[in-house]
């Protein structure tokens, strides 16, 4: 190992190939499995709870997909407006969900959404609430894995207006702002949470840093929507996501902003 930085976390030659590569697991599903050389759904969504995605297959609105290669997850076709957009549940965590997000890149995704849970940190946030990051402090592993040590990065800007655009019909207040991104949520502290909210970070999440890394090292379009809905010390409908049904409505605008931008980009 390189002698550059005592901390392995921080020491990583970003500009070396990979040793393992997506394209080489992907290749290895399709053979075990003798799954068709087909295309996925342009547009795929990870639902990183994956409650949502149980019931949209369970209810009969979602159908596996049968092309998709990949030992650890199951994706799901979901018909929207004439369009089937794919939809992967549990990829929770940075290092899981860039793992999918990696394979979805090699596999004819064109645009990845991601939806997650989040925990206020701004006290002025209200609940439940949706919050669409324009960038994400960086205190977990897997972005460092593909971008230099800085405190944050950005997310994508092109599928930020479109998110919120598309948030606001559903009723529930929508902001944009920074998240905080953390392996360890059983070790936010309060200190931390009162630094972050006199910062100006509104969520804290585990998802969004590494998956703006990859997108940014990848140069891979990607947007990510927040469902705030619990507060330390709140204990009053925590972690009221709402129906079944409001998550549906929740998915179809995603996808909806998401298919016009994948209309007007698309590669294929």
């Amino acid at each position: 190992m390189p002698a550059n930085n005592p901390l392995p976390i921080l020491d990583h030659p970003l500009d070396r190939p990979a040793a393992f590569t997506p394209e080489a697991l992907t290749r290895a599903v399709r053979l075990e499995r003798a799954l068709p050389d087909a295309p996925i759904p342009k547009l795929c969504l990870l639902d990183f709870d994956g409650d949502i995605t149980d019931w949209l297959a369970a209810s009969g609105l979602a159908a596996p997909c049968p092309a998709w290669a990949c030992f650890h997850t199951t994706m799901f076709s979901l018909p929207v407006d004439g369009s089937s957009i794919g939809i992967i549940g549990r990829t929770i965590g940075g290092p899981y969900a860039v793992l999918i997000a990696e394979q979805l890149r090699v596999s004819g995704a064109e645009l990845i959404l991601g939806l997650t849970s989040a925990g206020r940190v701004a006290p002025s946030l209200p609940l439940p609430s949706f919050v669409i990051p324009q960038a994400a402090i960086r205190d977990e592993g897997t972005s460092y894995h593909y971008l230099p040590p800085s405190p944050s990065v950005p997310a994508p800007p092109a599928l930020v207006e479109p998110l919120r655009d598309a948030l606001l019909p559903l009723g529930r207040n929508v902001t944009t702002g920074t998240v905080w991104s953390t392996d360890a949520p059983y070790r936010e502290t309060h200190q931390q949470l009162q630094h972050y909210a006199e910062a100006g970070v509104l969520a804290v999440e585990m998802q969004a840093a590494s998956l703006f890394a990859f997108a940014q090292a990848t140069n891979f379009p990607l947007g990510i929507v927040a469902q705030v809905t619990n507060a330390v010390h709140d204990e009053r409908e925590s972690f009221d996501k709402g129906s079944h049904q409001d998550e549906y409505h929740l998915i179809q605008a995603m996808a909806r902003a998401g298919l016009e931008w994948v209309r007007n980009h698309s590669l294929r």
